[in-house]
């Protein structure tokens, strides 16, 4: 009998041992965790460029605010800072400049800071052409990049580099001893895969609703609604950070941050308008809101963006609702450089394309004389830059990591990166810290592939095995992390007796 107590006491020391060193490696003794949001506004002026097609458009009227939204995670060690940007993207210039100026000003390292778009297809012009790009480019190249493409406004990608750093060192300064939680929901029912394999053997972008000729979906989607939230000690909701693969490209009319305008008033109605909402598109490349297979009319924009924001925003209250609150330590960041190289279009191509941008756009069709250019840019890209620069990075708070690039990966790649992460929740975060366009799988990209996501183009032009290259550097970041512990709830204390108004038997008399 003593022996046997002398083991069990054992045991528990070994498990207590355990318990503490793993406390130990979340936060340094006395450590208080902290968290602090805030957000700015960088709605822009009537009059300016909306990218997110390969020629100009301009805004008109103004349907709600874009916004900059910031959340610094302190684990009394290190600090981490999100970032989500209310635009179709982000490119890699403004990035490096906003991080360099909230090291100086905020001490948290450049590797550290997640900037991400929500890529909205309604907001302002960050992109795609930036400014200066082309200014080395004979003078046909520079006229198709300046006047014909959709162009980022100088001024307009400074004043959001102002607010992004604006933000980062406001939610820095606010921040509070805080309470979060993690948790994953579902909504499956208003983002489809947009690739449909053929009877020819190919694969169609959104080959049409009611086309006799499509077998099925190309692709999957992913239905999982992943949700970080943050409470102050009054117990009210300082933020939250929603992840989702689906393309913001509802469009309800004017400049907007699309859909996610709604997410975040969904939100907000639950839980009052203090609370910083962060959106991250997840890994949505081939993934959007139009169903190909539904044989019902879509509904207008306005609607549309209702309908996906308002399901999405309440699944991440009910998983806000439920979420067990606690620490969410430790906070860490990892970063890499991959230099990929880019698909190079065939010279007689070229040829053609540059007879073809010669020409108005009506007399070869607009289409085809849109991706005509686009073959022309790229090869003067390829000129002095034949291979991209691709940043992938993992950022951790506690048990959830971040993994983030900058490509519009195929959500394929987002089932892997879950599948094979260490950490219980696992957030993909794509079109963050630089923009580099369509990475489509390698199947996509072969001889039974094809589709609008497969173009070569001046952004998306990534050789094949692109994103394997990229899937794995960020699994291999998250494996440098040791994933913290999920709050639980307390336990129920010990058994002492039943209900006593339920331990009867049935009464019949």
């Amino acid at each position: 009998m003593a022996v046997r107590f002398q083991r069990w006491i054992a045991v528990l020391l070994a498990v207590c041992c355990l318990a503490t060193a793993a406390e130990l490696r979340a936060a340094p003794s006395g450590a208080v965790f902290k968290a602090g949001f805030a957000e700015r506004d960088i709605t822009p002026e009537l009059g300016m460029e909306v990218p997110g097609g390969y020629g100009k458009a301009y805004a008109r009227t103004i349907h709600d605010p874009c916004k900059v939204r910031a959340a610094v995670f302190d684990d009394g060690r290190s600090r981490v800072a999100l970032v989500s940007v209310d635009g179709g993207f982000i490119f890699r210039g403004v990035v490096q400049a906003a991080r360099q100026a909230i090291y100086e000003q905020c001490g948290i390292r450049p590797e550290a800071v997640l900037i991400g778009a929500t890529h909205s297809h309604s907001a302002g012009p960050l992109g795609m052409v930036q400014p200066g790009q082309y200014d080395d480019a004979a003078p046909l190249v520079r006229t198709l990049a300046y006047e014909k493409s959709s162009c980022a406004d100088a001024k307009y990608l400074e004043h959001v580099r102002r607010q992004i750093v604006a933000a980062v060192c406001q939610a820095d300064q606010g921040r509070a001893t805080s309470r979060c939680g993690l948790g994953k929901g579902i909504e499956d029912k208003v983002a489809f895969n947009r690739r449909q394999r053929m009877k020819n053997g190919l694969t169609y972008t959104h080959a049409g609703q009611g086309n006799p000729d499509i077998l099925g979906y190309a692709g999957p989607a992913d239905p999982e609604v992943g949700v970080l939230g943050s409470w102050d000690g009054a117990g009210k909701l300082q933020g939250a950070i929603v992840n989702f693969a689906c393309h913001a490209t509802t469009n309800p009319g004017g400049i907007s941050a699309n859909y996610i305008y709604y997410l975040e008033q969904t939100i907000r109605g639950s839980f009052g308008p203090q609370a910083i909402v962060l959106f991250f598109p997840g890994d949505s490349g081939d993934v959007t809101q139009v169903d190909n297979l539904s044989p019902y009319a879509n509904p207008p924009g306005e609607r549309w963006a209702q309908i996906v924001g308002g399901r999405v925003g309440a699944e991440a209250v009910k998983v806000l609702l439920s979420m067990e609150r606690g620490p969410l330590a430790p906070v860490d960041a990892r970063s890499k450089l991959l230099r990929i190289a880019r698909r190079v279009p065939r010279p007689d191509r070229v040829r053609q394309c540059l007879e073809l941008v010669k020409k108005e756009p009506k007399e070869v069709g607009a289409t085809e004389w849109a991706f005509a250019k686009e073959i022309v840019l790229l090869d003067a890209l390829l000129a002095h830059s034949p291979r991209a620069e691709v940043e992938v990075q993992a950022i951790q708070v506690g048990a959830a990591v971040f993994l983030a690039s900058p490509g519009e990966l195929f959500c394929e790649y987002q089932l892997q990166q879950k599948a094979r992460s260490p950490f219980p929740m696992t957030f993909c975060v794509s079109v963050a810290n630089d923009f580099v366009g369509y990475v489509p799988t390698d199947e996509a990209l072969g001889p039974h592939g094809g589709g609008y996501e497969t173009r070569l183009t001046s952004v998306s032009n990534l050789e094949v095995g692109a994103g394997r290259r990229i899937v794995e550097t960020a699994l291999e970041l998250a494996r440098q992390m040791t994933p913290g512990t999920l709050p639980v709830p307390a336990k129920a204390p010990p058994f002492r007796q039943p209900w006593p108004y339920g331990d009867v038997s049935a009464e019949l008399q």
